[in-house]
């Protein structure tokens, strides 16, 4: 059945691929984005420019419109973003999707020995600062995880939504990805860099941009609420990973445990002191399976080029 679908965001990265899905299966399309970047989507889609951080802007453009069955918001990074949407969308949509992030479990590595699961993490008991500057770009990578985490409590706890957040592991994404994490790892390895790290007992989950997207698509077709996880099969290390993009290479690759004082300064992405898994069993139960993150891998680094580093 064809859905009136709102996605916040959506133009580049996963967000891209979300939107793919979504007009492949059928459905009408409008994104709600400020118009810096170019979507590719012609007439498929409907836009409404908007900067989604400004409460009033949000209010008069969605003021008098139409309700949507699902609302997929990309762009909920605080609890002020969170606010926003319950003030606009309360009442008006059947489901509100938010991308949220295994980062909400930051906090906690090395507290327990299994894989974090959504019950862990109680957003009843996180405290609220709707003070905290979380617009400042300065501390927008200080502040991520913390936002997250609030974000995610404000809106169960007052925003009357029916609210499912989508906490995704670690992204490995290919040359689009802006983040440049897996693209550092390929740099190392085609410079012959060593790659320092602290642990090789820090394995974390992840997924590539398609399998977020694919999940964030069957999400939207479902009526479960909550929080929900969302990571491929398996785990890697960051040594592990530096291996496996080696292979993929047909490079040999060299790491360095790093033993300074200045504990974590320059260390490569992805090192944790602790597992920093998820367990993804919620999601099994209502019905979707993740691949495994080793399949397509090898593909995936392939498919980065060298970049000054690697020259």
């Amino acid at each position: 059945m064809q859905k009136n679908i709102l996605v916040i965001g959506g133009t580049r990265y996963f967000g891209k691929l979300l939107v793919h899905g979504l007009l492949q299966a059928g459905h009408r399309v409008t994104l709600a984005t400020r118009g810096h970047a170019a979507d590719g989507w012609g007439e498929r889609v409907r836009r409404i420019r908007v900067d989604r951080r400004d409460a009033a802007a949000m209010r008069t453009a969605f003021a008098g419109g139409e309700d949507y069955d699902l609302v997929y918001d990309q762009m909920c990074y605080s609890p002020l973003d969170a606010a926003i949407s319950a003030w606009v969308f309360t009442g008006r949509v059947q489901r509100y999707v938010m991308a949220s992030t295994i980062e909400v479990y930051r906090s906690m590595v090395g507290l327990q020995n299994r894989p974090f699961a959504e019950a862990d993490w109680d957003a009843s008991q996180e405290t609220i600062d709707m003070d905290y500057p979380w617009h400042d770009p300065a501390l927008a990578e200080e502040s991520y995880a913390r936002g997250k985490r609030q974000a995610e409590a404000y809106l169960y706890r007052h925003s009357g939504l029916p609210v499912v957040t989508v906490r995704i592991g670690h992204v490995l994404g290919g040359p689009e990805d802006f983040t440049g994490r897996l693209a550092h790892y390929v740099d190392l390895a085609r410079s012959h860099t060593p790659l320092r790290y602290t642990s090789d007992a820090g394995a974390s989950s992840f997924l590539y941009p398609q399998a977020i997207s694919d999940f964030l698509v069957w999400v939207g077709m479902q009526d479960f609420v909550g929080p929900v996880n969302a990571a491929c099969n398996g785990a890697l290390s960051a040594p592990e990973l530096h291996r496996r993009v080696g292979e993929a290479l047909g490079l040999p690759v060299y790491t360095a445990v790093d033993t300074s004082p200045l504990h974590g300064i320059g260390l490569s992405p992805f090192d944790y002191p602790a597992p920093y898994t998820m367990d993804t069993s919620r999601a099994g139960a209502l019905g979707y399976h993740f691949g495994h993150l080793y399949k397509g891998l090898a593909h995936l680094v392939r498919q980065h080029r060298p970049s000054a580093l690697a020259a």
